[in-house]
């Protein structure tokens, strides 16, 4: 007997049964949180937007914006474990309820800063809120998904934010430009306010479509419940408090930076793009946001793309390397040109490899980490590698007051992002050796 007390070649025979299972749970989970992260990453990035207008109210310099949109990320990263050691405790969907109504309310309140420091304050509070929700759930997938599977079912769940671009950027750009001085407010103060409740909505609907445990789904029969918790159950029955030696890991670590280095160029584009456009000719709020969502959109078509041909081929490394590095050099090549159509081209494709290629990291960690490790493994690559979205803005807004433009930080964030194409090609193997698998995928036996 196995250690989930299959018979011999049971579970084999169980797999198509077990594939189908998990297509079902695919299918009930991934759309709503797949929405929830839009809408996470249109409340944590339309400042982009905002800043058209609100720079000007607030008198805020390049470098009081980019600590302002960095900021964010210092109470984020602060409250992401202690969010979910509550989540723990009381369950997914009353710990998921909390944080999008919160982060709701502190979208919503940013509407009525008047000063720098009431931006500062209510951009923290708005991180600190927000800051369980991707890696709860993270660890939210480890219930539903063993360990093979779970790495593709994040990178599905995390290609949305640049479906948040493809949908925010005209709808933003729009409320600029047609609510501006409505009811006495400012455009950009309508946007934070408008773009607030589906958060709160979100929350309220989030009961119906999400259970904490597959043994509270109704939607599921108790076989498939049976099917579907000793997969699970057998994933991290073999890899019991092994996050111990994860942390030994250098390629934990070096997970982390080359997340990092993937995510600086996703936020430079998400906190700067919008003011960069304005800068290309004399164009409205509402024609910023138009034009702003061309490059989301072709980087939305290209996420769907290239992940379902890296699942194709199971292939991730090259993949992340192509797309990135295409991405990094149209982006450089926006230096070397004041021509609007073609800066806009260039951004286009710049943004289209940037955001396809950062959701394919998901799926490498399952490779080396497995059971509880993995829990703990995609929480600090997580937390690594969002910290540059508060470096990157920072830096973004001081050299553009230095200098006037953001040609030093391209070029900056190119060295970035080439350092972490060098680590993952040679730090990142294809596949994991048998010799570095025993102490990493089997540390209960080790012990």
């Amino acid at each position: 007997m196995s250690a989930t007390s299959y018979p011999a070649g049971a579970k084999d025979a169980s797999r198509p049964e077990l594939d189908r299972v998990y297509k079902k749970v695919s299918r009930r989970l991934i759309p709503f949180i797949f929405i929830c992260y839009m809408i996470s990453y249109l409340d944590r990035t339309n400042i982009g937007f905002a800043k058209l207008q609100m720079a000007d109210d607030l008198g805020l310099s390049g470098a009081a914006y980019g600590l302002g949109a960095g900021i964010f990320f210092i109470g984020y990263v602060l409250f992401e474990v202690p969010s979910n050691l509550l989540m723990t405790k009381i369950g997914a969907r009353r710990t998921l309820v909390r944080i999008m109504i919160l982060w709701g309310l502190a979208s919503a309140a940013t509407a009525f800063v008047t000063t720098p420091m009431q931006f500062y304050v209510v951009r923290f509070f708005l991180g600190m809120f927000e800051a369980g929700f991707v890696p709860g759930i993270l660890l939210y997938l480890t219930y539903w998904y063993s360990g093979k599977r779970r790495g593709a079912a994040a990178a599905s769940f995390l290609a949305a934010a640049a479906f948040a671009g493809a949908i925010g950027a005209p709808a933003s750009g729009a409320i600029l430009q047609g609510l501006d001085g409505a009811a006495g407010l400012s455009g950009w103060q309508w946007m934070f306010i408008i773009e607030a409740a589906p958060a709160i909505i979100a929350a309220i609907l989030l009961p119906r479509f999400l259970d904490d445990r597959p043994r509270d789904a109704k939607w599921l029969t108790p076989a498939e419940k049976d099917l579907l918790e000793k997969d699970v159950a057998d994933d991290s029955r073999h890899q019991q408090h092994n996050f111990k030696a994860a942390l030994r890991q250098p390629r934990l670590y070096l997970l982390g930076f080359i997340y990092f280095s993937l995510l600086s160029g996703v936020y430079l584009i998400s906190f700067f793009l919008p003011t960069i456009i304005s800068k290309l000719g004399d164009f409205n709020a509402g024609m910023v946001g138009l034009i702003t969502g061309i490059p989301y959109i072709a980087a939305a078509v290209a996420t769907v793309w290239l992940g379902r041909r890296s699942d194709r081929m199971n292939e991730r490394r090259w993949h992340i390397v192509g797309s990135i590095s295409i991405g990094m050099i149209a982006m450089v090549c926006t230096i070397f040109t004041d021509n609007a159509v073609l800066s806009i081209a260039l951004f286009t494709v710049a943004t289209a490899g940037i955001f396809a290629a950062f959701p394919l990291l998901w799926p490498l960690p399952g490779m080396f980490f497995t059971g509880t490790a993995i829990a703990g493994a995609l929480a600090l690559i997580n937390s690594m590698g969002t910290f540059s979205g508060f470096v990157i803005p920072y830096i973004s807004g001081w050299l553009m007051d230095l200098t006037g433009n953001l040609n030093s930080t391209i070029v900056l964030i190119a060295g970035i992002v080439l350092l972490g194409i060098i680590g993952l090609i040679r730090g990142i193997p294809a596949q994991p050796s048998t010799e570095e698998q025993p102490e990493i995928l089997e540390g209960s036996k080790a012990r």
